[in-house]
């Protein structure tokens, strides 16, 4: 469906907004705000029900909406001077007021994905999992990697257009892994090994016999060490931000030093209100995002894990090592990489494609390693993986 007003048309099934033929990059929620105002065009939407329709309940403050609403006219050109399509009423909220035509395409815009529901599960030995599954269709598997938390993920900014995605039109199972979001913190083991048995617990509990797996950054190694193990199981592999080798390991002394640095960061900083020692990784991580997004990861950190988890788990990071696995990998695989990626190099994403048969590798455009909405190598991202859980078994 799309809508076409003044010289602007705004594309609700592909979430694209062209102004004068030209794309305008905007946050998912100036899009949903401009799509809720123009859908509600000719009457007054109050700010608590713009605050409903849009947020669907998430808690934001009338400053925030309103900038998310400057921030819609703005997009499509309104200055305000003339007020020729979005009006503001004086202490009762918006009103739509320009000229807008409805096209209906062929094809409906697919239906969000039902909300999840949170499930847990245990380790092989003991420790307690928090598992949600989402979506009908062909299964795929998320697995866990470090700062995942399955319930302020999927409203995350930096995290749920990922995650929605995924799960339209399929079936799509996560995960907390162990020190990691409503999954147990402070636990004896935590390791690689350990990490790979909380994956193998997780698709037990999920019932799946075969599914596609996709792993980000850390992710890919373990996903890389369940399709070696059960090879009959993973029917493709998706690896994205991925690497073979940790810091230490490929590094240099001064990437040792660096990741000396980081790790007494997270053991001194990581817990406190101020924000300024963990905004050093979000830097690395999101470099390209916007300030709410950044907001964002900063309390993701905080909420995800501990100061001694943080350390624990970045230490099995930078120790991982899978170039041996590599070349056992028999299933089907895609491997994408951003090209100025600050945490993990493009060339370790070119290395994994490199040592594992038949691999597909795609460079994207970006420099966020977390990839985020706005992102220049956000569609190719999803067309690729599309395509390659799409097409037929060789």
């Amino acid at each position: 469906m799309r809508w076409f007003f003044s010289d602007c048309v705004l594309d609700l099934e592909r979430v694209e907004l062209l102004r004068a033929g030209a794309g305008v990059e905007i946050e998912p929620q100036v899009f949903e705000v401009l799509a809720h105002l123009i859908e509600h065009q000719d009457r007054v939407v109050s700010t608590d029900e713009l605050f409903e329709a849009v947020w669907h309940g998430r808690i934001v403050s009338l400053s925030t909406l309103t900038s998310r609403v400057s921030a819609a006219r703005s997009a499509i050109g309104d200055t305000g001077s003339d007020q020729a399509l979005i009006r503001t009423i004086p202490r009762r909220g918006y009103r739509f007021v320009g000229e807008a035509v409805r096209e209906e395409s062929s094809v409906a815009p697919p239906p969000l994905p039902p909300r999840q529901e949170v499930q847990f599960c245990r380790s092989a030995d003991g420790v307690r999992l928090a598992w949600s599954r989402v979506g009908t269709g062909p299964p795929i598997v998320k697995t866990g990697n470090w700062l995942n938390h399955i319930e302020y993920d999927w409203e995350s900014p930096v995290w749920s257009h990922v995650l929605r995605w995924l799960a339209r039109g399929r079936q799509l199972v996560r995960y907390d892994a162990r020190g990691n979001g409503l999954s147990d913190r402070g636990v004896a083991d935590i390791s690689f090994d350990a990490f790979v048995r909380d994956l193998e617990a997780v698709v037990d509990a999920a019932g799946l016999d075969r599914f596609a797996l996709f792993g980000a950054s850390q992710g890919c190694a373990f996903s890389i060490a369940y399709a070696v193990r059960y090879p009959e199981r993973v029917s493709r592999l998706v690896l994205y931000g991925g690497f073979a080798r940790g810091r230490r390991l490929r590094g240099s002394p001064v990437d040792t030093e660096q990741a000396e640095a980081m790790l007494t960061l997270m053991r001194t900083g990581w817990g406190q209100d101020n924000p300024a020692f963990r905004q050093v990784f979000t830097s690395l991580f999101v470099p390209g995002g916007t300030p709410e997004q950044m907001a964002w990861f900063n309390e993701l950190q905080r909420k995800t894990t501990t100061p001694d988890d943080a350390g624990r788990l970045r230490l099995v990071s930078d120790y991982m090592d899978v170039v041996e696995l590599l070349p056992r990998v028999r299933c089907p695989t895609l491997v994408l990489h951003c090209r100025d990626d600050a945490v993990q190099p493009f060339e370790e994403g070119r290395f994994l494609a490199a040592n594992i048969p038949g691999a597909r590798f795609v460079g994207l455009d970006g420099r966020n390693h977390l990839i985020l909405e706005h992102d220049p190598g956000w569609s190719r991202f999803r067309q690729e993986i599309d395509d390659f859980l799409s097409d037929p078994p060789s």
